[in-house]
């Protein structure tokens, strides 16, 4: 189901400006009953400034009154609010989270220097100034500047950042990297899982045998056997 553009501000609308009941604006608005009434006694965290959802063309004043004069009716929404689309231009970051972009700046520059500053400008929402300055070491806060990982700042995803250095790294003309240092780990590993294999089939071949014909007798060297004739 379709629900206002901005659910609380328009449930604080309605219940300020009309009799609806609780239950038709918790519904019509996708919010949970309790929400609804939190804003009616306005115990929510902030005071929320109503929207019109007449003026927006969400609903018309037929459909509430409608509503008004029926408490079991559904209001029926006029007209769905348009998606929102993502414009061009850099990446939005929010408020909390722009002071460390200057560590995520320089993360890349020490990890990836490959990729580029306008790479970097598109990961993280910068400008091409700002990397300069990290990159030259001349930023007003230099100082203060820890490289850390853009991706748990949340300033940027794993595969966006992956995908960035990969064409980089392609425009570069690098090789793919290869780690070959477990190499010779991991082939002593497969001879030692091969060899208990190997022992582990002997000795259940082993048991087996003495399951069918018994266990031989054991005589130890050098205890000569008493029942044995000289």
């Amino acid at each position: 189901m379709a629900q206002p553009l901005m659910p609380h501000a328009t449930a604080a609308w309605l219940v300020d400006n009309t009799s609806l009941s609780f239950e038709q604006i918790a519904e019509f608005c996708c919010l949970h009953l309790l929400e609804v009434q939190a804003i009616a006694d306005d115990t929510a965290a902030t005071k929320l400034t109503g929207r019109d959802p007449i003026r927006s063309g969400e609903l018309t004043h037929e459909e509430i009154e409608k509503g008004q004069a029926d408490e079991n009716y559904r209001l029926q929404m006029h007209k769905e609010p348009d998606a929102v689309t993502r414009t061009k231009g850099p990446r939005y970051t929010p408020v909390s989270k722009r002071q460390d972009k200057p560590d995520g700046i320089a993360w890349i520059i020490r990890n990836h220097p490959e990729v580029t500053d306008g790479s970097i400008g598109k990961l993280i929402g910068t400008t091409r100034t700002t990397i300069a300055a990290i990159r030259d070491r001349t930023h007003w806060n230099m100082a203060n500047i820890q490289p850390k990982d853009p991706v748990t700042l949340g300033l940027t995803t794993q595969r966006e950042l992956d995908a960035a250095v990969a064409k980089a790294q392609k425009a570069a003309g690098m090789a793919e990297r290869t780690d070959t240092r477990l190499e010779g780990d991991r082939q002593s590993l497969i001879e030692q899982l091969r060899a208990e294999r190997e022992q582990h089939a002997r000795d259940a071949e082993t048991a087996l045998h003495e399951a069918e014909h018994g266990r031989p007798e054991e005589i130890v060297p050098g205890i000569a056997d008493p029942f044995k004739r000289a």
